[in-house]
């Protein structure tokens, strides 16, 4: 049975493609990491937001704590 040869432009063509299908995964992987860590942020300011409601707190007691006391 003979072989059939590949030219080198086949070859190209054949990884191009192969390149393409890579990339398209690569994306759409990319797209659902983004979505999920997206996902996260809006989990911890709705748990931010939670605590701060119960919190005895003031908003200017909270603000003060979080931008930091530069005399300690």
């Amino acid at each position: 049975m003979a072989r059939k040869r590949i030219t080198i432009d086949e070859k190209i063509e054949l990884q191009k493609a192969a390149v393409s299908k890579a990339k398209d995964k690569y994306d759409k992987e990319l797209e659902e990491l983004n979505k999920l860590m997206q996902k996260r942020e809006e989990l911890r300011r709705k748990e931010l937001m939670d605590a701060f409601i119960k919190s005895s707190k003031t908003y200017d007691e909270i603000m003060t704590f979080l931008a930091g006391d530069e005399n300690d």
